[in-house]
Formats: C-alpha cells, structure tokens, sequence
C-alpha cells in the first residue's frame, strides 16, 4: 500500500530491544537485505498518495465486502468490517478503515476456478496494496507450497478467493465480481 504502484516493495522493521536491532543491523549487512536508492524513491512516491488512495480503497473494500456478504453464490465473507466478523470490535477500536483485503468462499475448487476465468476488471495476481484491484486462489497460488494439510490447519479452502480491491470505479469491481459469480 505505501508504494501503491505494484512496482516497488519497502517496508519498516521495528526492533524493541538493542539485541534486536543488533541482529537486525548484522542480517542488513551480511545479505544485503537493504531498499536500494531506486526503491526508496518508488516507496516515497507513493508515499505522497497514500492518504487519498487509502480512503478509496476503504470505501471500494467496505462496497465489495457488503456485495458479496449478500450474493447466493458466495457461502461466507472475511472482512473485518462486516459486522460479523470475529474480530469486528477490535477493529473498529483500532482502526480508522477495514481496508480492502477480502477473503471470500466460493464453495469448492470448481467454483473458484470457473468465477476466476471470468473475472475482466479485476486481474488475476498474488500482490496486493496496488491501485489496480488484484483477484487470487490461495490454494493454487500463493499458499501452494503448503499442501492441503498444511493449508486445512490454517484454514485455507480450495474455494476460497482473495481479492485486494483497488481504487477503480467500485461499479466496474462489483459488476465484474457479479458476472463471474454467474459462472459458479
């Protein structure tokens, strides 16, 4: 989200302790494991639209989760902003938006697969936090390597689908979202 572009990665580290900022300081200078001055420039870029784009990826997430929350193709919805959610409270306390990373259950492999060749608008991709809303099959793709035991014990389905909702016209996202439900 803070690059926003899908064309660069940065983060922070926070250390709470000396020893860890000491471990952190040898694992930066013994891999490398530093943001080039190029990297820094396409994280500070974005930077400067953070505030807009997290706004109306707020409003786009919150107008998507509620879609599907209501669609009969779609068996459940996480989103920390429906009111049923687990842990709806705490992020309402903690929170000034619920974001825009949705986790929905088509059902099975088979649904996720045919909703998924459908979608136009939103693209087929495993990031997330670009301006373009990005749509993915967890247990084929970025979870794969787990197996499906090793998905089962953290609650990965085969039907599940992630999406990362962008800040397109939110109209375009749902009626993309509702036409390759059609297909399940």
């Amino acid at each position: 989200f803070l690059n926003g572009h899908s064309d660069g990665l940065g983060g922070v580290v926070v250390c709470t302790t000396p020893e860890q900022a000491e471990k952190l300081a040898f694992v930066q200078k013994a891999a490398g494991a530093i943001l080039s001055p190029f990297e820094c420039w396409l994280v500070l870029r974005g930077v400067k639209t953070l505030g807009v784009r997290m706004r109306q990826h707020d409003l786009n997430g919150r107008a998507v989760a509620e879609f599907l929350a209501q669609h009969k193709k779609v068996k459940k919805v996480f989103y920390p902003g429906l009111p049923d959610h687990p842990q709806h409270k705490l992020a309402k306390r903690q929170m000034s938006g619920f974001g825009s990373m949705i986790t929905f259950e088509t059902g099975s492999l088979s649904n996720a697969k045919k909703m998924l060749k459908k979608v136009r608008v939103c693209s087929l991709g495993e990031s997330l936090g670009g301006v373009e809303t990005l749509i993915s099959h967890p247990a084929t793709m970025t979870h794969a390597a787990l197996g499906e035991r090793g998905r089962k014990q953290i609650g990965i389905t085969d039907g599940m689908v992630r999406i990362s909702v962008g800040i397109e016209d939110v109209a375009d996202i749902l009626a993309d979202l509702d036409e390759a439900l059609a297909a399940i």
